[in-house]
């Protein structure tokens, strides 16, 4: 089968390896039909992360069942599924309090931008769709594998509520969908901070009512100027950099929510600030497990339309090509169609 591979910061590779088969009984087998190059891809792939051997690469994916172990039960072969990056059992103590990226017995999933994909845990960690969906569901059904499950999980972490008025700093596919996802969940006003047009006109088509350009403490200024002083009630923080999480905690206003979800990339916190900000903070990896019956029943029934946030769609063949269009920013996400 086709499967990309890292070799080295800047070195991908589509190639010839071997099919994954059940290892364990509660294994799961699945065909994709599509997967994607996410923001934390490109973490390894510009050598921010060390990268110990060469390694199949890929965490999101939707696709048809082929073969599961002896003890799955919730999914069948022939079956249209999502599954989140993280495997999960569903059931241990943090699972059921609705963190199942926290699972006691979590496993990554990696390796989906490939023909076939071996999950593990998989009763825990598919989902099925009611039947198989129309083509042009398929992208968004793609995005809450993890980007629309991220975007969801900023919003809850940020407590957004209706009404209120929510900041977003970061303006890539998971900041995109914070900001969908804060609309869906009712926010009254919503900023979103980019200076890029082609993804500020997403944002506004999401939900966005302002744009903020600038960054920093210019950025946080407008925040402020924008709230008559005190900053805002929800902040989504997206991206993972000093100064994005410092951008997110410095607009919030006092009694205020950030909801982090950028992976940290030394990310170091004045203990001092903090304390006398009155800043809530909520974060990590998202859940999105917990999600995915909501928002399958969201997109399914179509009201909402995450999908929309691929900007590309090439072969698993020509997967490189899309590396190197979202490192450079020639593209916001790209779709991978096996």
């Amino acid at each position: 089968m086709l499967a990309t591979i890292l070799h080295a910061a800047g070195d991908i590779r589509v190639e010839e390896r071997p099919e994954p088969t059940i290892l364990a009984p509660t294994d799961a087998i699945i065909r994709v039909t599509a997967s994607c190059v996410c923001g934390s891809d490109l973490w390894p792939f510009r050598g921010a992360d060390a990268l110990i051997a060469p390694t199949a690469m890929g965490h999101e994916y939707v696709g048809v069942v082929e073969q599961v172990g002896s003890r799955v039960t919730t999914v069948k072969p022939g079956q249209f599924v999502i599954g989140s990056f993280f495997a999960s059992d569903n059931t241990c103590p943090n699972c059921l309090a609705g963190y199942q990226t926290s699972c006691v017995h979590r496993q990554g999933v990696s390796g989906a931008q490939a023909e076939l994909l071996r999950v593990p845990l998989a009763d825990g960690t598919l989902v099925a769709t009611p039947g198989m969906p129309e083509a042009d569901l398929v992208p968004s059904l793609l995005t809450l594998s993890d980007v629309m499950g991220t975007g969801w999980f900023a919003a809850v972490a940020a407590n957004v509520q209706p009404g209120g008025t929510v900041a977003v700093v970061g303006d890539g596919a998971v900041g995109l969908l914070g900001i969908l996802s804060a609309k869906q969940m009712g926010a009254g006003r919503v900023i979103a901070m980019s200076r890029h047009a082609s993804r500020q006109a997403l944002a506004i088509e999401f939900g966005a009512t302002d744009v903020v350009e600038e960054r920093g403490d210019a950025g946080v200024a407008r925040i402020k100027e924008l709230t008559g002083g005190l900053g805002a009630d929800s902040v989504l923080e997206c991206v993972g950099t000093q100064e994005s999480m410092m951008q997110a905690i410095r607009s919030a206003r006092p009694g205020g929510h950030v909801g982090y979800v950028g992976v940290s990339h030394d990310v170091e916190l004045p203990g001092l600030e903090l304390f006398f900000s009155h800043v809530h903070l909520h974060g990590g990896p998202a859940p999105v497990r917990q999600y995915l019956p909501e928002l399958i029943d969201l997109v399914w029934t179509r009201q909402i339309d995450p999908g929309k946030v691929f900007d590309q769609t090439l072969p698993l063949a020509d997967a490189a090509a899309g590396y190197k269009a979202m490192d450079k920013r020639h593209a916001i996400k790209v779709l991978l169609r096996s």
